[in-house]
């Protein structure tokens, strides 16, 4: 075998292009990537929202945040405004910050549930540094990395702006099309693509980027999927971009219907806009009307349908093709995990490279850690939909009443009657579960007996504190858009 691995990447967009940039800029010397997209074919190219850990990626890659921000027209995230989930005309502010102050015995939410029961406590959110400030649509970059934030970035510039980076660290591009897939005869591996025009390109690990396709791990290996629709109803997305007016919130909004949810994210020259749905409960033409009745801004073009089946493939590396992206399976954006997924997947991939051969272990770990977090942003998106108040519409009344998987409902069951939230490992959302149970009306039935062992007057200082001390600092950072006019 070659001393430098043959790595080809089936496809462009953000998936392709962000692993393209992090394999030639983590892995220098180790390997030949080669990246194969057609210019005759689309991406899908809506997801712009972030959570805070593509900061961190970014880190890794060596990216300036200002080049970043400037080449994808970006703006800061601190969380994301949840309206008409709990009930219609109820919101609340899934921020991405710690709440409070936590504990070796017990977290903040234990002090503050006896807080409010002797009506001494604020509301959750105000002990959220990230949460205040984005109520008060401010930001700033803090000491010591003291605010958690994500970006709302256009996924096309973003993906262009990755291109750029790999290839000027050398990666070669294919514009073609793929006709052809083929797997030698004894192991099953891939062996090569055949393109349109005849050219074959080989390789030693094989990247599905296809998208929905999954042209290499499903369609030609046919690894299975996983079908989560009668967890997640939504199965479509009518999606658009307007004109921008008003100021820069540095927060997404989602926004529920009848049938499902809207997104309004906030970049510096637009807003981009869609309505995820099901199809049980909604028609095309109905999400259509919906959607660019509810835009303010003059619309930049014609509303843009997507059709998805929300679960994921049971294998997401098999054989020697893994699987990023769309083409892995597919979750719905409520948490704006999608580029989170992939970037995931991109550094446990990175961390468990087949440098000589390609290891039965190595591919297990790393289904397994695949499965592991799937399941648990899975649970997390379905505690949106099953713990909720709202019953004015056929599709909120089978969320309300619809089986759910048993580790979310251990997950409800323990906050119910406990107050507690445990996570496996490193899990995502450390903080937020706590604020969207809190956020959708479902209040724990007792606190942790360490919160008793505060005195009252001691209790009331320590929440005053906390709360204080986070106002003092939003009282001192500058408007996010004026913030926003100081990067360029």
């Amino acid at each position: 075998m070659q001393s430098k691995q043959r790595v080809v990447i089936a496809g462009g967009g953000t998936a392709g292009w962000m692993a393209a940039a992090a394999f030639t800029r983590l892995l220098p010397g180790q390997v030949d990537v080669t990246l194969i997209e057609s210019s005759e074919i689309g991406t899908v190219g809506v997801g712009e929202a972030t959570i805070p850990t593509l900061a961190y990626f970014h880190k890794l890659l060596g990216i300036d945040e200002r080049q970043f921000m400037a080449a994808t027209q970006a703006t800061f995230k601190l969380g994301i405004q949840f309206e008409h989930w709990r009930e219609q005309q109820h919101q609340y502010l899934h921020a991405f910050g710690q709440t409070g102050q936590t504990s070796f015995a017990c977290d903040f939410q234990h002090f503050w549930l006896r807080g409010r029961q002797l009506g001494i406590a604020a509301e959750f959110g105000d002990y959220c540094l990230e949460s205040v400030a984005a109520r008060a649509g401010k930001f700033a970059h803090l000491p010591n990395n003291g605010l958690n934030y994500a970006y709302h970035l256009d996924a096309s510039r973003y993906a262009l702006f990755l291109r750029d980076i790999a290839e000027q660290a050398g990666i070669t591009r294919i514009d073609g099309t793929i006709s052809a897939i083929t797997t030698d005869a004894d192991n099953g591996f891939i062996d090569n693509i055949t393109l349109a025009d005849g050219q074959r390109i080989s390789g030693d690990l094989f990247i599905d980027c296809t998208g929905f396709r999954a042209l290499l791990i499903e369609q030609t290996l046919r690894v299975g999927f996983e079908d989560w629709s009668h967890w997640l109803l939504c199965d479509r997305a009518v999606a658009m971009q307007s004109e921008r007016i008003g100021e820069l919130a540095p927060f997404t909004r989602s926004i529920a219907h009848p049938a499902g949810w809207q997104w309004r994210i906030p970049l510096r020259e637009r807003m981009g806009n869609g309505l995820i749905y099901s199809s049980r409960y909604m028609s095309d033409d109905a999400a259509s009307t919906t959607l660019t009745g509810s835009v303010s801004g003059e619309a930049l073009h014609a509303p843009r349908f997507i059709r998805f089946t929300p679960g994921r493939r049971r294998k997401q590396w098999h054989k020697n093709c893994v699987a990023l992206g769309l083409a892995s399976g597919f979750l719905e954006p409520l948490e704006s995990t999608s580029i989170h997924l992939i970037q995931q997947g991109i550094i446990k991939l990175i961390r468990l490279f087949p440098h000589k051969q390609i290891l039965p272990s190595a591919v297990d770990e790393y289904n397994q850690q695949c499965t592991t977090e799937l399941a648990h942003i899975r649970d997390f998106l379905i505690l949106h939909y099953c713990v909720t108040q709202r019953n004015d519409s056929a599709f909120w009344r089978h969320c309300q009443s619809m089986p759910i998987p048993d580790s979310l409902q251990q997950k409800i069951d323990l906050f119910k009657q406990t107050g507690s939230v445990f996570h496996p490992g490193k899990a995502l959302f450390e903080d937020s579960w706590q604020q969207v149970m809190l956020g959708q009306g479902l209040m724990p039935e007792r606190y942790h007996p360490f919160a008793d062992t505060m005195e009252q007057a001691e209790l009331a200082d320590f929440l005053s504190h906390v709360s204080g001390t986070i106002q003092r600092t939003v009282a001192t950072m500058p408007d996010h858009q004026r913030y926003i006019a100081t990067m360029k």
